[in-house]
C-alpha cells in the first residue's frame, strides 16, 4: 500500500447520471475527490447534484490553485473547459505530483478557435503528460501518434445491474407500433454529427415503411429535422426505466453517426446501454464504441461507412430479412457489453496511477 493517504484530484466539468457509478468505483480503489466548474456538456443528459463522493465547485481559474496545493498525491483532468485543463496542468508542475491526462477525443476539432489554441495545447500535454487515460484504443492509437506516452485505457460502462435488468415483456411489447414486425431505434441528443438526415435518408432507400417496419427516434424533435419520413416516429427524451423498456421491445439500434468539423462521437454510452438487453447494433465507423471495439462488425453488429446512406439502408435490410442473424448478434452484445463495467474503468485508471507511483493498490 502507498504510504501517501492524500487523495487524489480529478478535474471535469459536470458528472453526467452514467459517471457517476464510476467515479465511485474510483473512490472506493483510490481514495477520488472531483473539482467540477460546470459548463456544457455533450453528455444527452444534465449533471447529477451529489455523485456520491468527495466534491467540490469551483471555476476554471480556481484548477491551479487547487491542483498546486500540496493537498493531492496525482492530479487527473478531462479535456472539457477553456482554462482548467492547462491550470490543472500547471498546478500538478507546480506541487511536483503526477498529471494525467483523460481524453476522449480521436480527432481534434477543425474549428478555427481550436485549431489555434486547443490543438497546440493537447499536442504539448500529450508529450508531457505523466500518463494519459482514454476511453479506447482508437483514443489510444490517436494521442499515441501524437506523442502520448504511457497510455492506459479506461473503457466506458453504464451500470451493467440496471441496464440488463430482465423487462416486463408487455412493457416491451407497448414500445412497438402497432403492427410493426420489425423496429429499430435510434437514440441521441438533438446534434448534427449524430446523422439523423442520413438515417432518415437510408430509411426510405430500404423502402421500409408502416405498418411493418418502424424507425423510432428517442430524443429528437419534428423541428430539428423536418417532417419525419414514413414509418418514423418520435418518442422525445425518456425517463432510464422506459428507455430501457425501448431498447427490449426494439430488433436494432441504429447509430448513424457522422464526421463534422466540430466534433466526432467520442463513444455514445447508448450502445453500451442497447447491448445490454441483447440488441444488436448497426454503428458507422464515425462512432467511438465501434472504432473502440465495443460495437463488432458481424460480431455483435454490423458497422458500416460514415455517411454512406446505400450501406446503412443495406444493414437494416440484411437484419430486417434475417431474424436468426438479430438473435446471434444480440446474444453476442450481451455478453460483451458485460465486460464494459464501472470496475473495469476504475481498474483501467489505477493503472496508470500504479505507473506513475501514485496508486493506493501498489503494484496490483
Amino acid at each position: 500500500m502507498s504510504a501517501d493517504a492524500r487523495p487524489v484530484l480529478l478535474i471535469t466539468n459536470l458528472v453526467a447520471p452514467d459517471r457517476a457509478g464510476a467515479f465511485q468505483a474510483l473512490h472506493h480503489r483510490e481514495n477520488l475527490e472531483l473539482a467540477l466548474f460546470g459548463g456544457r456538456s455533450h453528455h444527452a443528459t444534465t449533471s447529477v447534484e451529489d455523485p456520491g463522493i468527495p466534491h467540490r465547485a469551483i471555476s476554471q481559474r480556481e484548477a491551479y490553485t487547487l491542483a498546486a496545493s500540496g493537498r493531492y498525491r496525482a492530479v487527473i483532468a478531462g479535456t472539457a473547459g477553456r482554462t482548467a485543463l492547462p491550470a490543472a496542468f500547471a498546478g500538478a508542475r507546480r506541487a511536483r505530483v503526477p498529471f494525467l491526462l483523460w481524453t476522449a477525443l480521436w480527432a481534434h476539432p477543425r474549428t478555427a478557435v481550436f485549431t489555434i489554441a486547443g490543438t497546440p495545447l493537447l499536442r504539448t500535454l500529450y508529450r508531457r503528460a505523466d500518463a494519459t487515460i482514454t476511453y479506447g484504443p482508437h483514443v489510444s492509437a490517436f494521442v499515441s501518434q501524437r506523442g502520448a506516452r504511457n497510455v492506459h485505457v479506461a473503457p466506458q460502462a453504464v451500470d451493467v445491474a440496471f441496464w440488463s435488468a430482465t423487462v416486463d415483456p408487455a412493457a416491451a411489447r407497448a414500445t412497438r407500433p402497432d403492427g410493426a414486425e420489425f423496429v429499430a431505434l435510434n437514440v441521441g441528443r438533438p446534434a448534427r454529427y449524430k446523422g439523423i438526415p442520413e438515417l432518415q435518408h437510408a430509411w426510405r432507400l430500404s423502402e421500409f415503411g408502416p405498418p411493418t417496419e418502424a424507425l423510432t427516434l428517442l430524443g429528437e424533435t419534428e423541428s430539428e429535422h423536418g417532417p419525419p419520413s414514413p414509418g418514423v416516429h418520435r418518442a422525445g427524451r425518456l425517463d432510464p426505466t422506459t428507455l430501457r423498456n425501448f431498447y427490449a421491445g426494439a430488433d436494432v439500434l441504429v447509430m448513424s453517426a457522422i464526421t463534422t468539423r466540430d466534433f466526432l462521437e467520442p463513444w455514445g454510452l447508448v450502445a453500451n446501454e442497447a447491448m445490454h438487453q441483447r440488441l444488436p447494433v448497426i454503428a458507422t465507423t464515425a462512432v467511438g464504441a465501434a472504432a473502440g471495439d465495443l460495437v463488432r462488425h458481424e460480431r455483435n453488429g454490423l458497422v458500416v461507412p460514415a455517411g454512406d446512406t446505400a450501406a446503412l439502408a443495406g444493414a437494416l435490410r440484411r437484419l430486417r430479412e434475417d431474424p436468426a442473424l438479430r438473435a446471434r448478434l444480440g446474444a453476442a452484445a450481451a455478453q460483451d457489453a458485460a465486460a464494459f463495467t464501472f470496475d473495469a474503468w476504475a481498474a483501467g485508471v489505477s493503472s496508470a496511477l500504479v505507473s506513475v507511483g501514485a496508486s493506493q493498490e501498489g503494484d496490483r
